[in-house]
């Protein structure tokens, strides 16, 4: 009997000039801390529209370093969304930080600026807005209530590589930092684009620049301009200092060439998405039991995540299972940060704290999006969903 074929919610799209890139640099003499690191990092900045670019291994290395680089320590407080990867707010605690949540807005599920403001203390240190499923939060207001408190940004970007938002009539690339200090990046196989693990900072400023550099690689630095203990004489090429308790947060040559190949097709991977998005919305519309997603006229978002609201939540769990039967790929994204055990015995959170993302996270469902999705595999999602939905 033929095994029914499972479409995931999302996955990676690899061809064969990826494959040849890495290859090329498997031949090499080299393949890791090389010169194929610094040309991601130069790619990347071009193509957001930053002064700096440092790449690591994994999202959650480069939020934990950009927690560091702004100087997050014992005590200091960080508001952040509770809809969102783990990663998100235990950057926060790595640095012995305290997470503090604000609740998010009902449509678009990003964090909401006027919860923030009510959530500022005198231990307030900075934001981490997170662009929830490729949709930019609001950073034009978050801009202005960060100016206002003095407070850093780290734009947790995770999800929106590709993705743009209008501030004064023009269209700003995420991660090009004019609304922030530092824009986080994840390359794991479902974001926008893959290098298999990996995550990258990009910043317009020098002084975190060159912290980000040192944290990733053991807090050690081997520019002679910048050593605290000087002797020529005694020292030479061979000599390094240690100066911050930094991380080995490297990433190989191997993976940079994939992300270099992967970069050059990224508007191609999120025009393809946006026409899937289009095709789902329309075709979804009928169905009267959910609410689809919105898209703010002010934002062009990279489309991370689709997902959909069940108005009858008791029905969430049923509809997620049948559509397992029936070979549809969902997920749920994300249980709220606040309701995870760690989180409630350690810091004190209760189930009500943040009433818009617990309704949220009772009601959605992930379906299926990434590039490859062939438009017979489209329509057979949305036949399933229909079919689903017509008896439950």
């Amino acid at each position: 009997m033929k095994k029914k074929s499972f479409i995931p919610y999302g996955r990676q799209w690899i061809d064969k000039y990826d494959i040849e890139a890495v290859v090329k640099v498997l031949e090499s003499d080299w393949i890791t801390q090389g010169p194929k690191v610094e040309e991601f990092e130069k790619s990347l900045s071009q193509y957001c529209g930053s002064k700096f670019a440092v790449v690591v291994s994994s999202g959650t290395a480069a939020l934990h370093i950009a927690c560091l680089a702004a100087g997050i320590s014992k005590d200091d407080e960080v508001i952040t969304s509770p809809i969102t990867f783990l990663a998100s707010a235990n950057c926060i605690l790595y640095c012995s930080g305290k997470p503090v949540f604000a609740d998010v807005q009902k449509d678009t599920v990003n964090i909401d600026p006027g919860e923030i403001v009510k959530k500022i203390t005198k231990r307030t240190k900075a934001i981490i807005p997170v662009h929830f499923a490729g949709h930019p939060a609001d950073m034009g207001k978050i801009y202005k209530i960060a100016n206002k408190y003095n407070l850093m940004i780290i734009e947790d970007a995770c999800h929106a590589l590709g993705a743009r938002y209008k501030s004064n009539d023009k269209w700003i690339k995420v991660g090009k930092c004019s609304h922030s200090d530092m824009t986080v990046f994840s390359f794991h196989p479902v974001k926008s684009i893959t290098v298999g693990e990996g995550g990258a900072i990009l910043t317009n400023r020098r002084d975190l620049y060159e912290k980000l550099l040192m944290f990733r690689n053991h807090g050690v630095t081997k520019e002679s301009s910048k050593f605290k203990f000087k002797n020529s004489n005694l020292n030479g090429d061979w000599y390094y200092e240690m100066q911050e308790l930094g991380f080995n947060y490297r990433i190989t040559d191997f993976q940079c060439a994939l992300g270099i190949s992967q970069l050059k097709k990224l508007d191609r991977f999120i025009e393809k998405r946006r026409e899937i998005v289009k095709i789902y919305s329309e075709e979804l519309s009928e169905i009267k039991e959910i609410e689809l997603p919105v898209e703010r006229n002010y934002v062009k978002s990279s489309w991370h995540l689709y997902y959909i609201r069940l108005k009858n939540f008791l029905k969430r769990k049923i509809v997620f299972e049948k559509l397992q039967k029936l070979g549809i790929g969902t997920q749920v994204h994300y249980i709220p940060i606040h309701l995870q055990p760690y989180y409630r015995k350690n810091l004190g959170y209760k189930k009500g704290n943040y009433p818009n993302a617990e309704r949220y996270y009772n009601a959605t469902i992930t379906i299926p999006l990434f590039f490859g999705l062939k438009k017979n595999k489209i329509k057979n999602i949305i036949q399933k969903i229909k079919k689903v939905f017509s008896y439950v």
